[in-house]
Formats: structure tokens, sequence, C-alpha cells
């Protein structure tokens, strides 16, 4: 999908005009920017999950990264490959993680977040549109547009992140069988603009749209092929770098295609291409109507799956996009079970810690939280005091280790030792 529309440049313009910031819309921007998008769900997973950095750490790190990134491709005076698509890159990443911070960590329902992420898009398009009168990107030529343009772009892959985790979680789709309605989407949307849509309203409709494309092909890729628990996701198996390395190749290999060909760059596709510049309000405005009908059409469908049959809730506690069962309470046997494997792990993260093997410590204490809290509701359920008590060191532990707490540095080894010497000692005092 391209957007044939000529460069706007309003009296009210202001900055200092530049050479156009961002590439032409061809099919290479469709595939590349898709690609972007997998990478953004698949290496975000293997950086916070994988590796054991933890969401928090690894939003901060990427918001810094993307800060770096952005300016870097600010201080450019044109558009060029590189810049522009690593950028892309890292603000997929970092929406994805904003979105997973407040699902995961401040436990912000998917469709609130979607519906704020809506109104901040619908805001920040209405800004952008009262001060330079025109939303199209072959007018990113002055500072300030730029500017709009990358916000706006932060909050598609936010809202694009938010509305597909809540159209997994309403239908329980599988990651392929989810690919299907982004897809569909989007080549409804190219349909109307080949019939006369407005360009630029199908250029974001679409622009939003990758986002949950990508992610759910990602998911789809690195997804284990036998599901670990009720309503985790299945695919190929693949897992997340493994995905992640594959589109990063995939990226870098266009990037590098499109730097050598300059065919996406706008003044040299304006001299190969004849830009057809033509408005038909009539067809704008039966298409706006069609838009309104593939709303609803999407709506009904959503609403149609999600009153289907499916698994609504998961007994392991884990999932990213169902809520945890109910659990009854442990047997006696079952508890004593529970906390002989707490001890255990928390005397491998101190002998891991006073070893100097600050990494394997950190991924045991990680693997202790998920377990502690996929064990939550149950153990609350033998005794609250005692789950109350152990749960208060529990949290003390990943502070030292900077897990669930916003904290750049982890506390030193030492510290680390101190507070699992007290949990240690609260498993053994404190008995259920």
């Amino acid at each position: 999908m391209t957007t044939p529309t000529a460069t706007v440049t309003p009296r009210g313009a202001t900055g200092s005009r530049l050479l156009n910031k961002v590439p032409e819309v061809t099919a290479w921007f469709w595939i590349i920017k898709i690609l972007c998008t997998t990478v953004g769900e698949s290496f975000a997973d293997y950086i916070n999950t994988t590796l054991g950095f933890g969401l928090t750490n690894t939003m901060l790190l990427f918001t810094a990264v993307f800060a770096v990134v952005l300016t870097v491709q600010f201080r450019t005076k044109r558009y060029s490959p590189f810049p522009y698509w690593l950028t892309v890159v890292v603000v997929s990443v970092t929406g994805t993680l904003y979105t997973d911070m407040l699902t995961d960590q401040q436990h912000v329902p998917l469709w609130l977040s979607s519906t704020v992420f809506s109104v901040l898009l619908a805001v920040v398009f209405g800004v952008w549109w009262l001060r330079e009168r025109t939303l199209s990107i072959h007018s990113i030529t002055t500072f300030p547009r730029e500017a709009f343009y990358w916000l706006t772009v932060l909050v598609t892959f936010a809202l694009g992140t938010a509305t597909g985790d809540w159209t997994l979680e309403l239908t329980n789709w599988t990651p392929a069988q989810s690919v299907f309605l982004p897809l569909g989407l989007i080549a409804s949307i190219a349909a109307l603009w080949r019939f006369g849509a407005n360009p630029v309203l199908a250029f974001w409709l679409a622009y939003i749209l990758t986002r949950p494309l990508g992610a759910n092909i990602g998911d789809w890729l690195a997804s284990p092929k036998v599901a670990t628990s009720a309503g985790e996701p299945v695919g190929l198996g693949l897992g997340t770098f493994a995905t992640s390395l594959i589109f990063l190749s995939a990226i870098l290999a266009t990037v590098v295609y499109l730097a050598i060909s300059r065919s996406d760059v706008v003044e040299t596709h304006e001299v190969t291409h004849e830009r057809s510049v033509t408005t038909n309000l009539r067809k704008e405005r039966i298409s706006l109507g069609a838009f309104g009908v593939l709303a609803a059409a999407t709506v009904a469908l959503m609403v149609w799956a999600h009153n289907q049959p499916h698994v609504t809730c998961d007994p392991t506690g884990q999932s990213e996009t169902l809520p945890a069962c109910p659990k009854a309470a442990l047997t006696a046997g079952q508890t004593a079970a529970a906390v002989a494997k707490y001890e255990k792990l928390t005397r491998t993260a101190i002998a891991q810690d006073q070893a100097g093997t600050a990494a394997a410590s950190h991924a045991t204490v990680q693997k202790m939280r998920d377990d502690w809290d996929a064990d939550t509701t149950s153990l609350q359920a033998v005794n609250n005091t005692t789950w109350t008590a152990l749960d208060d060191q529990m949290d003390a532990v990943l502070k030292t280790y900077a897990i669930d707490h916003g904290k750049i540095q982890p506390a030193s080894a030492a510290e680390q030792e101190k507070q699992l010497n007290v949990l240690l000692g609260d498993f053994q005092s404190h008995r259920f």
C-alpha cells in the first residue's frame, strides 16, 4: 500500500526545512515494518524472560536505547535507511514493553490500556493536525512534524500490543489462528485504498494493524510445539532467540538492499514513478462507511469467538493472557514438598552468590519468584498468615536482585545472601 498524496505545506508550519525524513511507502516498507514488529515481540520476550533481565529493567534499558537512536535519527538531514529502521526496531520493542508493564506489573486490564492508548493516539493526531494541517508522512520535513511522527509510531506500537493481546484474551485463539484477523483487515484496507479511500487514513489504520500481525507471527514461530500449561500458546517451537535472530537478519538484509538501491527514498521514487494525485470525495465517503462496516464486523467476530467454549483460566498462574484458575488448599504432603522446594532454591541461590555466579543466582531467584506466584493461591488457602510473612521476605529478596522493583542495579552479593538467609530461616521457622 502506498500513499499517493501530495506533500502539504501549510502556511502555519514551523521549523527548519529538511528533505523528507521517512521512506517512500512501497511494498518494501510494509515488509520491513512487519519484520520489525515481529522482532518487537520476540526480542522483548527473550531479554525479559529467557535472559531473566526482568520486565522493569528491560523497559528501562530500551527506553534509554530509544532516546539515543531517536536523537541520532533527529540529527540526520534526510531519510537514511539504517538510522530510520534501527529506530523503528527499537521503538517496536519499547512500545511492546510499555504495554507489558501496564498489564503484568500494574495489572491494568487490556481493555482499559487499549482504550487509553486509543484516546492518546487520537489526541496526538488531533494536535498534529491542528498545528501542521496534515498527517501525511510525505510531509515529514520539519522537526515538529518528525517529533509528531515518532510519537505517533510509539503510541501505535503500544496500542497494537494492547489490542492484539486483548484479542487473544477474548477469543483464546492460537497465534497461528490470530494471524488471520489483522491480515484480513490489512487486505481489506488495501482494497479500500485502491478503491479510493483517504490514503492517509488507510495508511495509519494499516500501520496500527501491522503490530498485532507481526506479534502473532512472532508468537507462532517462537511458542513451543506443545503447551506447557493450559491456555499457553503453541507454535513452531523456534524459541524467542532464534525468531529474533532470523528476523533481525532479514531486516539487516533488507536495509542493506534499500541503502544500495535507494528505491525507497522519496526524491528517488518521485523521479522514477509518476505520482497520481486524485481526490474523489464520493469514493472517500463510501470508503469511510466501509471502514465502519469493517469495524462492526470485527467486533461481531470477536464477540462470537469470545462466546465459544474455551479455556478461561490458567492453572499454573503464569499465562500472560489468561487469569489464574482458583486453587484449592494443598494437602499436608503437598505443602511440605512446596516448602522443601523453596528451601532448596534458596540454598542454591546462596551457594551461587558465594561462588560469584551472579547471573545463575539471579535466574534461580527468578524461578523461585515465578513458582511462588504460581503457588500463591494454594498456599494462602493453607495458612494466609504464614504466607504473608514469607511473601514479605520474598519481596525483600526480590528487591536485592532488582526483580519487579524498578531498580537499575541489584544489591551486592553479600546483601543478597543476607536476605536469602533470612528467607531460609523463615521457611524453617514459619510452618503452614
